[in-house]
């Protein structure tokens, strides 16, 4: 992200740390500006998650290189209503099992999700959950909710973060939910992906999204802190790049994907649907390491299939699309989880940690020259 908000973040922080509470578009070059598009579909307006109607994110970013702070807070929001008096369905998706995402048995169980997602890094992850609780206890119309089920995810960036100090706060997970908007989402070194890593490179956040024939929106919002053998558009970038150091980091990492979709699904369909969201991952060159957390959360905002409490209280009908009807969507999520992931990596910054060490952004224009046409 080169643009004026990120600079006066990075000038204010050189004399104190800064929280910073991100809502407007990344406006700089996307990954589809260079040619990366993978696939065939369309995308939608914004080529974010936020193009499945009603989906908002907040993003609090927290950086300050005297202290090692390079961290932060992304929120999703799957509509605009009381999320807990009207849930929403969604489905779990694990593929290497080294991470913590809290709430995960309760989706699993009940298939629905009741708070806004929260990413942040791995030492935060109690401040996400008591950030999402303090939230929606404060919400008109649960004055009398005793129980809370917040979903919160994490990757580990203490590489460039000194993750023992827990920097995130309940409140900064408060100001992230409170600033989540539709449109266009900020990318790369910003909230949850302030400061990951991607495959020896600077990683971060990244979105993207995909329309199927038949109208249905899926979009993809990814925490991209993994490793591998990078692949871009199908060929061998890293290995191309001979960019030996960056190799030297190793593969270990973790992925958080948070799928939302319009299309009218059961909870076991989402569960699919988050499934084929790792083979996006695998596109990019991404291996499921031992020491990785590849988690993926899918949820669907369409009214038929919410549940609201009117509904829980007695026989109720929905309307959810059948088995036979899932493979474009599958199509589209793996299109719009590679392209989101190319996204946070051409976005994002160089950082250079407290001790000296700097963590390149990726050449973008030598791969460009890489992969040429």
């Amino acid at each position: 992200m080169k643009n004026t908000l990120k600079t006066l973040l990075l000038v204010a922080a050189t004399l104190s740390t800064v929280s910073f509470a991100q809502a407007d578009g990344h406006k700089g070059e996307r990954a589809r500006d260079l040619g990366w598009a993978p696939g065939y579909m369309k995308t939608g307006q914004w080529n974010t998650i936020t193009d499945v109607a009603g989906v908002t994110v907040g993003q609090v970013t927290l950086i300050d290189p005297a202290k090692g702070m390079q961290t932060g807070v992304t929120a999703i929001l799957p509509h605009q209503d009381n999320l807990y008096q009207s849930k929403v369905p969604a489905g779990f998706e694990r593929g290497n099992g080294y991470g913590k995402m809290m709430g995960t048995t309760q989706v699993n169980e009940l298939g629905e999700v009741e708070t806004p997602i929260v990413l942040t890094n791995t030492l935060n992850v109690a401040e996400g959950a008591a950030g999402v609780v303090e939230w929606t206890l404060a919400q008109k119309g649960n004055e009398s909710v005793r129980s809370v089920n917040a979903v919160v995810g994490e990757t580990n960036d203490a590489r460039t973060n000194d993750i023992r100090q827990r920097f995130v706060t309940k409140d900064h997970v408060k100001e992230a939910i409170g600033a989540a908007k539709s449109g266009p989402v900020d990318e790369g070194n910003v909230g949850a992906g302030t400061g990951t890593i991607a495959f020896g490179f600077k990683g971060g956040i990244g979105t993207s999204s995909r329309i199927t024939q038949e109208g249905y929106t899926v979009g993809v919002l990814v925490q991209a802190n993994y490793g591998g053998d990078l692949h871009i558009m199908g060929q061998p970038v890293g290995r191309m790049l001979k960019d030996i150091e960056a190799q030297k980091t190793g593969p270990d990492g973790s992925v958080m994907i948070i799928v939302a979709t319009d299309a009218p699904l059961t909870d076991r369909n989402l569960k699919r649907l988050g499934k084929r969201a790792l083979l996006g991952i695998g596109r990019t060159g991404g291996i499921m390491s031992n020491g990785s957390g590849d988690y993926v959360l899918a949820f669907s905002t369409a009214e038929d299939v919410r549940r609201t409490m009117d509904r829980q209280r007695g026989p109720a009908t929905t309307t959810a699309l059948s088995n036979n009807q899932m493979t474009p969507l599958f199509a589209a999520v793996i299109e719009a989880t590679e392209e989101a992931v190319y996204n946070a990596l051409v976005a994002a910054e160089d950082v250079t940690t407290k001790d000296g060490r700097t963590y390149k952004a990726l050449p973008v224009k030598n791969v460009q020259k890489l992969l040429g046409k």
